[in-house]
């Protein structure tokens, strides 16, 4: 019987400690880094094993990175003033997966610094939320070498249900995820205009969301999030935080494209509104609070 492959996640936010359970029923020995220690013990009490990086480095075949943005993969690869890089530590050919959302040319610039050390990168995007997460279900789009995909096999099969093959080197990925987030932020931002405005003109949400889920005015992220102004529950599945960074991404991609995004900068800024109100920490639905304060009209909860 063949050793358990052995895998670290760097990130054990919603979508990464559902990443994680995903690999420890996979079989992986799967190590967890975040820098809330109670993460980390949780993810022991499922399965994942406790251990210092510094001690497991080299019997590690992948690292997974699932973080907020750019800056803080580049802190866990390369390090920063204040801490050494995995990368550094880990052995020849070992693979790594960065699944946050990051402009294609730094996926790009961390793809040539991974190889500095002979370690494989893969491009891998993430979409699905958390639940798609712990169900080992989510939608990936990757890009990378050949020997990154097959090194990132046994991850790839534990956590998703679809592997989007995008091309033979990173920032293809990304490239696609940006494309991802023009859609969903801008969805996100017109299932709270709507819903709002439905309540202006006599529309309770509760109403709102069973007749528009069965029209063609739906979407997955209507579906998804307009529940939860329903329940007047804004506990964080996918943060407000979120939103101005990725569409910021996008933003930036169409500027250096000359291309005009109006309704993904309407978007943005009904955000950029929503963390000004001091609602970044909540769930992205509460962006239906700016609409609503504006309105003068009172959601549920």
């Amino acid at each position: 019987m063949s050793e358990a492959i052995k895998i670290a996640v760097f990130g054990l936010g919603s979508m990464g400690f559902g990443m994680a359970e995903s690999l420890v029923r996979a079989g992986c020995v799967t190590y967890g880094y975040d820098p809330v220690a109670d993460l980390q013990d949780r993810l022991v009490t499922v399965g994942g094993v406790s251990a210092e990086f510094a001690d497991v480095a080299q019997e590690v075949s992948a690292v997974v990175v699932v973080v907020l943005n750019a800056a803080q993969v580049e802190s866990v690869l390369f390090g920063d003033s204040n801490s050494v890089g995995v990368v550094a530590g880990l052995k020849p050919g070992a693979v790594v997966l960065s699944c946050a959302t990051v402009a294609p040319m730094f996926a790009k610039q961390m793809q040539a610094q991974c190889a500095d050390h002979g370690v494989l990168y893969l491009d891998s995007p993430i979409s699905g939320g958390a639940v798609k997460a712990r169900m080992g279900a989510l939608s990936i789009m990757a890009s990378g070498s050949a020997e990154a995909f097959n090194a990132s096999r046994p991850v790839l099969d534990a956590i998703a249900e679809k592997v989007f093959v995008l091309g033979d080197t990173a920032g293809a990925g990304s490239a696609m995820k940006a494309v991802n987030q023009m859609l969903a932020g801008v969805h996100i931002a017109a299932m709270a205009e709507a819903l709002t405005f439905g309540v202006t003109q006599g529309v309770e949400p509760e109403t709102f969301v069973e007749v528009i889920t069965q029209c063609a005015g739906n979407s997955w992220m209507l579906e998804n999030r307009a529940p939860h102004i329903v329940a007047g529950d804004y506990t964080p599945h996918s943060a407000v935080n979120i939103w101005p960074k990725d569409l910021g991404i996008v933003l930036d991609a169409a500027q250096s494209a000359g291309f005009q995004a109006p309704l993904t900068t309407a978007a943005l800024e009904q955000f950029k509104a929503a963390v000004d109100a001091g609602l970044g920490a909540e769930d992205d639905a509460a962006v239906a609070k700016v609409y609503a304060h504006a309105a003068g009209i009172t959601l549920p909860g």
